[in-house]
């Protein structure tokens, strides 16, 4: 009988084809739109992610989220280094710059002024604690060089618009940029390597410095120190650290998983973006439900002589049950496939965009779920009408 639900299924191409297409819409924009809100969440959190060598970070208690920045006093940092389990703890500067940069056109030889925002990084003069993991040129003890810095490669194209900085595929390509200058609280800044970063949530460039070099290409603030990188000594649970730390100081102390959560719960807590893709994605949902159930129901109103037949020929009502569930299953995972495959082709093409966009697997069964529930919704309005069938419908008309 499978065989048989199938051909019936097919028949039809046009309805078949509807019925699909509902569901890969609804799998497509869920899957789509979580991908972006988690691209998102992860994006809040960017700099979290790229300071590297550091397995605790110590702050005011105040702080919220990684960019809700309230300097602290110096003092803190030997605070913190004498408390135990505390293996070492280094300063580290956050805060906002105003970057003037001059160059000439590659391509017209005009002279062109641009001034943009950055985020700069002061790391730990001695220790360089935090460098990006990988340099697309240059080297983190580049940043030894007077009055050197280190520039993100995305953010090249906000800083040197129209010169192919995102773009360059070589070494060759990036090395133009080596030496550039900008200015920043007017003082001269040495680009020294590119990098790469997490794209941030405000898309700023990144720039990353020495703490103390940082401290000077700001105006300088009475408490500088905004946040202390501190390691646990090995064998140390860096969670447990960080409550002595909490004790001790009476600082906020987390460690690298808690404070990203810290930072995108507060997104999540204080802004329109979990509402506003929340709405987008039960609009698919329901959408796609409208569209399958309609043409399912349909197709399965238009069949009912079909169903009759069999029940005539003494198919009993779970038998035919079963086939109407067969085909749900089919047109399920079809549309469940296709749409899933088309937010990972949108996801590859975002790829290196403005576009966030991070699947995590857990995303997946989300989205088949949702699936299931559409398909047993239609599978519920067509069985009610083909248990409710009286086989001598097939001897009428």
């Amino acid at each position: 009988m499978g065989w048989v639900a199938l051909k019936m299924l097919t028949g039809d191409k046009a309805k078949f084809a509807g019925i699909v297409t509902g569901l890969t819409f609804a799998a497509l924009l869920i899957t789509q739109q979580g991908s972006i809100f988690c691209g998102i969440m992860l994006r809040t959190a960017a700099q979290i992610t790229d300071i590297s060598g550091a397995d605790l970070w110590v702050m005011d208690r105040n702080v919220r989220y990684i960019d809700d920045v309230k300097p602290m006093i110096e003092d803190n940092l030997y605070r913190v280094r004498g408390v135990d389990g505390v293996l070492w703890a280094v300063p580290l500067y956050k805060g906002q710059a105003q970057a003037k940069v001059t160059f000439n056109d590659r391509a017209t030889g005009d002279r062109r002024d641009v001034i943009e925002s950055v985020i700069l990084l002061g790391l730990d003069d001695v220790s360089l604690v935090g460098t990006p993991r990988h340099f697309y040129v240059g080297d983190p003890v580049d940043l030894w060089a007077p009055d050197a810095i280190v520039v993100d490669k995305v953010g090249l194209r906000k800083l040197f618009p129209g010169q192919g900085g995102e773009s360059a595929r070589t070494d060759e390509e990036l090395r133009w940029f080596i030496g550039r200058q900008l200015e920043m609280n007017d003082r001269h800044a040495v680009i020294a390597g590119i990098c790469e970063t997490t794209r941030t949530f405000q898309s700023n460039p990144v720039v990353y410095t020495t703490y103390s070099r940082a401290l000077t290409f700001t105006p300088q603030p009475r408490m500088p120190l905004t946040y202390i990188l501190a390691q646990a000594e090995p064998g140390q649970d860096p969670a447990t650290v960080a409550r002595r730390i909490e004790a001790r100081t009476n600082l906020g102390a987390k460690t690298s998983d808690e404070f990203k959560w810290m930072t995108m719960k507060y997104y999540l807590t204080y802004t329109g973006i979990p509402i506003n893709f929340g709405v987008t994605t039960l609009l698919g949902f329901v959408v796609g439900t409208a569209i399958a159930g309609q043409t399912f129901y349909n197709f399965t109103i238009e069949n009912l002589k079909q169903f009759g037949a069999l029940k005539a020929m003494g198919l009993t009502n779970e038998r035919v049950a079963g086939m109407v569930l067969l085909q749900a299953a089919v047109v399920g995972m079809l549309g469940y496939s296709l749409g899933v495959g088309l937010a990972g082709m949108l996801g590859l093409l975002a790829r290196g965009t403005e576009l966030a966009f991070f699947t995590p697997w857990q995303l997946l069964p989300i989205t088949g779920g949702a699936v299931l529930a559409i398909c047993t919704f239609t599978s519920i309005l067509s069985l009610r009408t083909v248990v409710a069938l009286e086989p001598a419908i097939v001897f009428r008309g």
